[in-house]
């Protein structure tokens, strides 16, 4: 859904190991990586989209992750006008997004990419967790640095449990 001043509104998914690294998938057939991220449906609220999305571009289950942490307001990026669909109404110029910080409690193993027909990602990895900030596409820098900025306590709270043991 687009809205008036031209966002579609969409769910961005930061997947922790619970111990400090997150979850960066790989574009299909592609070079770049970003956190798995969708649009919110007529009618769907963004926490119905974020296990929505969860689900058909990883392969994971509300049961397989626990919600530790949303943003607390939607975070906005603009489109480079060269990227952008013009012939498409209304004109999307951007996403505004609500963020979701996940922690994995099911196996890895279970993550898949083909769960909807038409896969996003053909690859993943963990990484340290301010890597995805300057690994992403630049236009959406900024948003991954908000994100990223506001869950941070909630990661330092995995890597100092995880030093521990």
């Amino acid at each position: 859904m687009v809205d008036k001043d031209g966002f579609r509104s969409n769910v961005a998914i930061v997947i922790s190991d619970g111990r400090g690294k997150v979850f960066l998938a790989k574009r299909l057939g592609q070079q770049s990586w970003q956190f798995p991220q969708g649009g919110v449906d007529k009618g769907e609220s963004a926490d119905q989209a974020l296990f929505r999305e969860l689900y058909e571009e990883v392969g994971l289950e509300s049961s397989d992750v626990k919600l530790i942490q949303r943003t607390k307001k939607w975070l906005r990026y603009h489109i480079p006008p060269s990227m952008q669909r013009k012939n498409s109404k209304p004109l999307c110029i951007g996403q505004k997004q609500k963020w979701y910080f996940l922690q994995l409690t099911g196996d890895p193993s279970k993550v898949c990419f083909d769960t909807s027909g038409s896969p996003e990602f053909d690859g993943w990895q963990w990484v340290n967790y301010w890597y995805p900030i300057n690994s992403v596409v630049s236009f959406k820098r900024n948003v991954y640095r908000n994100a990223l900025h506001e869950f941070a306590a909630a990661n330092m709270r995995f890597e100092q449990q995880a030093a521990r043991t």
